[in-house]
């Protein structure tokens, strides 16, 4: 299978080109300046049926969530506008889409993990243009599946983990939001997760197997707990350890409101597709060795 997905440096990319490669699966990036999402829907088209795809995996996006409240227009457009375009050239295609969203999506207020029927509500742009593109990718093409996952962690790119163990090798305690829960979730572990959701949607024509569904690694955890669960797994292997200082999302402004609840639960997911992510814990300690290797 020949699978474009679209990004080059994003953490979910390259899990993919690593994961794709040991599935057997031909996965090729495709991004800037070939591909620029916040360029002409036809441009984007061109980009994509360039490389005929065999699924098309929708992973590129506009990330920096504070960021995004005085850039709405470049937000909208990258999250927005962009996937749209990505989706037309699929079903032009006559290709499966796979897109990839996140829990900003909801408000963060329920007291239990969201499912995908859930009323969305996003607080802050970033998670405006997110809900935008996926509708947008549901509505342009039916052969199409909406990821929504959270919490990403890996070791490529800029993530949580990395910087927890950035700042413990520079100072003794680290401040840490503890009202904040979510499921912290291996890009590692979503690419295998993409990968199978690909098969299937090529395997099969069924309806159920398209729509929008949730994909987190089992578990929860606050920012702090998340934080303390690094330093464990690292002081194990030798790498650098700091003390969690719990503090709450007030002492820690920001831009963009932080959902206080990101919990989403994937029963919908494992029923339908028979993907179900491991534990966080699990895949952490495989993260923290190859971080601290990278830097060894």
């Amino acid at each position: 299978m020949r699978v474009v997905v679209t990004g080059r440096e994003g953490q979910i990319v390259r899990s993919l080109l690593e994961r794709g490669a040991l599935a057997g699966m031909t996965v090729m990036p495709l991004g800037r300046p070939e591909l620029d999402l916040a360029g002409s829907p036809d441009a984007i088209s061109d980009a994509v049926k360039s490389h005929w795809p065999d699924l098309l995996v929708s992973a590129a996006a506009y990330t920096a969530v504070d960021k995004a409240e005085s850039e709405r227009e470049l937000a909208f457009a990258i999250n927005g506008r962009g996937p749209r375009a990505v989706a037309a050239a699929a079903r032009d295609l006559g290709v499966p889409i796979i897109h990839l969203s996140t829990d900003y999506v909801f408000d963060g207020a329920s007291d239990r993990p969201y499912a995908e029927n859930d009323r969305t509500a996003p607080g802050g742009v970033y998670g405006e243009s997110k809900l935008a593109g996926e509708q947008a990718v549901l509505a342009e093409h039916a052969n199409a599946a909406v990821l929504r996952t959270a919490w990403v962690y890996s070791p490529f790119g800029g993530n949580f983990v990395k910087t927890m163990l950035r700042l413990a090798g520079d100072r003794d305690e680290v401040a840490v939001v503890a009202d904040q829960r979510g499921n912290p979730t291996s890009a590692l572990d979503i690419a295998d997760g993409i990968l199978t959701v690909a098969r299937n949607l090529r395997g099969s024509d069924g309806p159920a197997l398209r729509g929008l569904f949730h994909m987190t690694g089992a578990g929860e955890a606050t920012w702090a707990g998340f934080a303390e669960a690094i330093f464990v797994a690292s002081s194990e292997l030798g790498g650098p350890v700091a003390c969690v200082k719990h503090i709450s999302t007030a002492d820690y402004p920001t831009a963009a409101k932080r959902p206080a609840n990101s919990r989403l639960t994937s029963d919908k997911l494992a029923a339908v597709h028979g993907v179900r992510l491991p534990d966080w814990r699990q895949s952490l300690k495989g993260v923290v060795r190859r971080l601290l290797e990278q830097d060894a």
